[in-house]
């Protein structure tokens, strides 16, 4: 009895994750023992995080060759999440803006004017091409579900971060 209590819960509780989060899809089951079973969809690239929104779902995530070129045609903003110190410390993609994570809600609310003050580049409109980026895709698919709050309808992230663009971009200097 205390076990099938339980077990509700524990699937409401999922529910509530799933739709909070959106970073889950999958289904709740309960196994011959009475052991919680929770099956995870991975996404493109092994992401569990691909599955943002079904109206998001084709066009969240940016690949290495979609970045380089919206960065050459300048067809959209580059917002990098990470720390100050970690652009300093490991480098960043050239042409992007760093707009530290806990600031990505108050920057993307700020006057055009302000934004441009306060992290050096144009803020993008709710409409234009914006790409998150981070050190490894964790902290950058927090700021798109944030931007998305706010309405700007063409925002993206690129999970690989930093550390896949440098490894794109030393391999092709060794070429």
């Amino acid at each position: 009895m205390a076990l099938r209590g339980c077990c509700r819960l524990t699937r409401c509780l999922v529910r509530v994750v799933e739709s909070r989060n959106a970073f889950f899809t999958g289904s709740v089951g309960l196994k011959s023992a009475g052991c919680l079973q929770y099956s995870c969809a991975i996404g493109k690239q092994g992401h569990p995080w691909r599955s943002l929104s079904s109206a998001s779902q084709s066009s969240a995530v940016v690949t290495y060759e979609e970045l380089k070129k919206l960065l050459v045609a300048r067809s959209g903003v580059v917002i990098d999440v990470r720390e100050p110190w970690e652009l300093r410390e490991y480098g960043n993609i050239p042409g992007s803006i760093n707009v530290p994570l806990e600031q990505v809600n108050g920057a993307l609310q700020l006057e055009p004017e302000e934004f441009k003050e306060k992290y050096g580049g144009d803020m993008p409109s709710t409409t234009e091409n914006i790409v998150f980026t981070c050190l490894a895709g964790m902290r950058s698919v927090k700021a798109l579900q944030t931007a998305m709050s706010l309405g700007y309808s063409n925002a993206q992230h690129y999970p690989g971060g930093w550390q896949d663009w440098a490894k794109h971009e030393i391999l092709q200097t060794k070429e």
